[in-house]
């Protein structure tokens, strides 16, 4: 990402030496404490572990560098297993006992949403969590920032451009019956609506559903031309593995950024080829340029497994992090963590492709751009960038 301006941190700067020094929780003479709750385990255990590696792996780089004015990044991650319940237990020991400065890069829809009652009321900002929600930025929450478009903006603009540029007509969706699975479902709702259209059937599944027969089978006997998916990884090539082997081929499969992964587009026996995902920022194969080779290569020797999509989403999102820590001065408190978030203007990404990001006071999406990518050869490739709904 583009660095602040020497305005911008000068001015800063300046308004952090003249505040007095406040006691913060997660800040010592020494630390400062970052607080986790993700799925390490449990059927999206591979957004979990790579998400956590990828900020793990950025604030090492700036530790090794002799931390954030004096002090070193802790960063303290609890497994959820994708299970709600868990997930407000890890919250809460995060919250009360380690005493984290703040939440970054929290894993799952309801999850988040769930922690939000114990974490918001005592002051602890949600930075960049691992979900599209529109409840990660909306309504506007003063705590509350995330990097790219949500998983509603995604599935609007695909569905849009799919009636429009490539003439689908019966509209479906397929979507976990979770908070994360209805936005995917409203998203497509509101969208053949704006257009005069309706949505022709639905179908919803469980988050360890793992036979898909019932659900496909309700699709491909209502004529669906097109599937809007609000699935993830393993669910994602499942469903289409029993589409294909149903013989069902004459449609079109999308998902969003949660099933935009490469263990999605390698899937064994090139059962995804042809899918579809909108995403926030496209991935970067190693291949795509030198930096980003030397950046993979530095990350499985570090972590011993290949960089996937949330690796390179949670480097990204802790090098805001950096960035905003830097700008917000020795005397660190939360509020002056906030307001050097919202000062970012124009950031653009320096290792991998994506769109510019900017923050402000009323403004805590940094972008909501979607780029529309399809499997071909066993990998993704963007097909479409910059769609709006």
């Amino acid at each position: 990402m583009r660095r602040l301006s020497k305005l911008a941190l000068g001015a800063l700067f300046a308004s952090a030496l003249a505040a007095p020094v406040l006691a913060e929780d997660g800040v010592t003479d020494t630390e400062i404490i970052i607080g986790s709750h993700t799925a390490l385990s449990g059927p999206v255990s591979a957004w979990g572990v790579g998400s956590t590696e990828g900020m793990r792996m950025r604030f090492d780089e700036a530790n090794e560098k002799g931390g954030i004015h004096g002090r070193k990044i802790k960063l303290i991650v609890e497994d959820h297993g994708y299970v709600v319940p868990r997930a407000v237990q890890a919250a809460n020991k995060l919250i009360n006992n380690d005493k984290i400065f703040v939440m970054q890069g929290a894993l799952g829809t309801p999850h988040n949403n769930a922690a939000f009652a114990e974490q918001l009321p005592k002051g602890v900002p949600n930075l960049f969590p691992f979900t599209a929600a529109r409840s990660m930025v909306e309504p506007h929450h003063p705590l509350k920032f995330q990097t790219l478009s949500t998983y509603y903006d995604q599935v609007r603009a695909a569905t849009k451009h799919f009636v429009q540029k490539e003439g689908k007509s019966k509209i479906c969706t397929m979507y976990m019956d979770t908070d994360f699975g209805h936005e995917i479902r409203d998203g497509v709702r509101d969208q053949v609506k704006a257009m005069k259209t309706e949505v022709v059937t639905e179908a919803s599944f469980g988050p360890t559903d793992t036979d898909f027969t019932g659900q496909v089978g309700k699709l491909k006997s209502a004529g669906c031309d097109l599937v809007v998916m609000g699935s993830i990884i393993k669910e994602t090539i499942q469903t289409i593995a029993t589409a294909r082997k149903g013989g069902w081929t004459d449609v079109t499969f999308v998902g969003q950024a949660a099933s935009y992964d490469p263990i999605v587009a390698g899937a064994p026996g090139g059962i995804t080829e042809g899918f579809y995902s909108g995403t926030g920022q496209p991935f970067a194969y190693p291949d795509s340029s030198p930096e980003v080779k030397a950046w993979f290569d530095k990350f499985k020797a570090k972590t011993g497994r290949d960089a996937n999509t949330a690796a390179q989403y949670g480097y990204g999102g802790a090098d805001i992090v950096v960035m905003a820590l830097e700008a917000a001065g020795k005397d660190l408190t939360r509020a002056k963590l906030i307001a050097a978030l919202e000062s970012m203007k124009d950031l653009k990404p320096t290792i991998f492709p994506g769109p510019t990001i900017s923050f402000g006071p009323q403004r805590h999406l940094g972008s909501s751009a979607t780029f529309l990518a399809k499997v071909e050869g066993g990998r993704w490739k963007v097909v479409a960038e910059n769609l709006m709904y």
